[in-house]
């Protein structure tokens, strides 16, 4: 099995998505690892900066503006308007989960959930395009797998038992989507592998399932450390 990984620009546009969809759909067994759509991720850092400074009606225009932006990918990505209703409902229910955090005081545990929601989104809209492309795939959630210890360390051991169950109910699958950059911390609370940790989860997978490659795509120009 491989793991493929794909970063924010990758799927920052309905034409990348599908330009995508043309790179894995090979027959070939694969875990898809997905960054947030480009641009989610400062903005929902944004909205919670305003909120932790107050601004309540700047956070509310934030949050809109960023779910309209895709609404606009929803209706360019799904032909059918069976798939554009299911992608809309998919939007509607994180932007409340997102907005239900307004006017409220955040400490970090809160921040990281609401970031948490940019993989999350990604994932959940690519695995329905798949569907309605026809191709078969499983979403599998980084949250019931990728876990960190109380130095934000990795906890292999747990990644590798974890993964294996998810990856066990589902013998005859050969795409897998799951969100990079997201785990759990050694509370249980959503947390994230700070920057870079798109790249970090699918190295994690790799090792945790012994993959025969990872492959880091990126439309980047140059080499990136960190």
């Amino acid at each position: 099995m491989k793991i493929l990984k794909f970063g924010g620009t990758s799927v920052g546009s309905a034409s990348r998505i599908k330009k995508l969809v043309s790179l894995i759909n090979d027959n070939q067994s694969k875990i898809i690892v997905l960054s947030a759509i480009s641009g989610t991720t400062n903005e929902l850092v944004r909205f919670s900066n305003l909120i932790n400074q107050n601004e309540y009606q700047s956070a509310q225009e934030c949050s809109q503006n960023l779910k309209r932006q895709y609404i606009e990918l929803i209706d360019e990505l799904f032909s059918s308007n069976e798939y554009k209703n299911k992608g809309e409902e998919i939007i509607n229910h994180h932007f409340s989960f997102i907005d239900s955090y307004n006017f409220k005081a955040l400490n970090l545990f809160k921040e990281k959930t609401i970031l948490a929601q940019g993989e999350i989104l990604s994932t959940t809209l690519f695995q329905h395009y798949l569907t309605e492309c026809k191709i078969e795939s499983v979403l599998l959630s980084a949250l019931n797998f990728m876990r960190i210890d109380e130095n934000g360390e990795p906890k292999q051991a747990y990644i590798e038992e974890m993964l294996s169950k998810e990856l066990s109910q589902y013998q005859n699958q050969t795409i897998f989507i799951t969100q990079g950059f997201i785990c759990r911390n050694s509370f249980g609370e959503i947390d994230n592998l700070k920057k870079g940790g798109s790249d970090y989860t699918a190295t994690l997978i790799g090792a945790a399932i012994k993959a025969e490659e990872v492959q880091i795509w990126t439309d980047i120009d140059g080499m990136h450390n960190n």
